[in-house]
């Protein structure tokens, strides 16, 4: 008989998307555009390649309305069913997992797969699956080798370098524990339920043991034991050197999305790896009628692109976005509805929905990804006047630009 699998996305909520304004104003975080798809899409078309998948759960709380819409598409689109479902408030990333366990059995599927969206990489989830299941364990995170320098920005673990056994794992360590981090994907057996509800179980216990403190501790203490549970600090931690949780390495690309810098980034990670698996994503001088496109470029079917202009690379653009005669883009995301006029150029920057480059203007940055203005960010509806010069920015929504800016914040 073939064994079912089934996959969650936490999607995270409002409340979780702050790094990521002024981009998450207008549009939840996870339906953000990264090479011309929506961050979520990423880890979705991935799991859409795992065999015997049976359906895709997507957990979060926003709005189901929010949601709704592009659940349907994709699941039209991959022929594959996906839902989103919404917490009634946040319950962790296990508590989420445990409070819809009846839906997630209901194929009764052998394997769990568990994301983060906001994770970009390969997502090598068949090998990780077949790793899996040669284990014979409990549970299996994608690893990564990160430089000693950033590791402790992330959870830090150690495995052994024969079984792959996960033997200490520990959350953003203040000392160097290891350079194999936890990349935030997941496969588990249902068995991942008895450990949850066993979480619970000792949170209670411990909040129990508060009685004796003051009311207010008591509540406190409670009212955080009962419905949330993490999985790194309350699961992995606990269940590591038990011959229960696996590890397997990726070799392969690994970044987390926290900021808009960051899709930037991975946006040209993701375009890269459409040559290798989706080629007939990426545009080409002759697709798209004799445009001079350099590197990885995508560019939506109904956005019209003046021959004359110079594109890439790595450039996304989105729907209904009209570039002007001599204009030069790189290293960038346009936006849908965006016009960028005669001669502009925009380089290492994020241009928001609807937004105006006026002819000879520019828009650049420095190309940093981890600085804060390091990629300049137009939010919605801003317009750039003509001959105006805008260098390592953000500027909030609904701005109009006649005088040059450099290095500043535009509330």
């Amino acid at each position: 008989m073939e064994e079912k699998v089934v996959a969650v996305i936490l999607v995270g909520g409002p409340t979780k998307g702050t790094t990521f304004r002024p981009l998450s104003f207008n549009t939840p975080k996870p339906l953000f555009p990264i090479a011309g798809q929506p961050m979520v899409h990423h880890p979705i078309s991935a799991c859409k390649r795992i065999p015997n998948l049976a359906q895709i759960f997507l957990i979060g709380f926003y709005e189901e309305r929010e949601f709704a819409l592009y659940a349907s598409s994709i699941s039209n689109e991959l022929k594959v069913p996906v839902r989103y479902l919404k917490e009634d408030k946040p319950h962790g990333s296990a508590g989420g997992l445990y409070y819809f366990r009846d839906l997630i059995m209901e194929d009764e599927p052998f394997h769990i797969f568990l994301l983060n969206c906001d994770v970009c990489c390969s997502f090598p989830l068949t090998d990780m699956l077949r790793a899996h299941v040669s284990y014979g364990g409990m549970g299996t995170l994608l690893v990564i080798k990160v430089s000693a320098e950033s590791a402790n920005q992330f959870g830090e673990l150690v495995a052994d370098p024969t079984t792959k056994e996960l033997l200490h794992y520990t959350e953003k360590p203040e000392t160097f524990v290891s350079d194999l981090i936890n990349c935030g994907v997941y496969v588990f057996t249902p068995d991942i339920f008895s450990a949850i509800q066993a979480a619970f179980a000792n949170q209670e216990d411990r909040a129990k043991r508060h009685l004796s403190s003051s009311v207010f501790l008591q509540s406190a203490t409670r009212s955080i034991a009962a419905d949330f549970v993490r999985l790194d600090q309350d699961i992995l931690s606990p269940l590591a050197g038990k011959k229960q949780l696996y590890t397997y390495e990726t070799m392969d690309f690994w970044e987390q999305i926290k900021t808009p810098g960051m899709s930037l980034k991975c946006s040209s990670l993701y375009l890269a790896q459409f040559r290798l698996t989706s080629s007939y994503l990426l545009a080409s001088g002759n697709v798209s009628k004799n445009v001079n496109i350099i590197g990885d470029v995508y560019i939506h079917p109904s956005a019209k692109v003046h021959p004359t202009a110079k594109i890439g690379p790595n450039v996304s653009i989105s729907a209904n976005v009209r570039i002007g005669a001599g204009v030069r883009l790189v290293n960038c995301i346009i936006l849908d509805d965006v016009e960028i006029q005669e001669n502009a150029l925009v380089m290492h920057a994020i241009i928001g929905w609807k937004s105006l480059i006026g002819r000879w203007s520019r828009v650049q940055a420095d190309g940093d990804y981890n600085s804060k203005l390091g990629v300049s960010i137009l939010g919605e509806s801003v317009t750039v006047e003509d001959e105006v010069v805008v260098i390592n920015c953000i500027i909030l929504p609904n701005k109009i630009l006649n005088l040059s800016v450099q290095e500043e914040i535009i509330l």
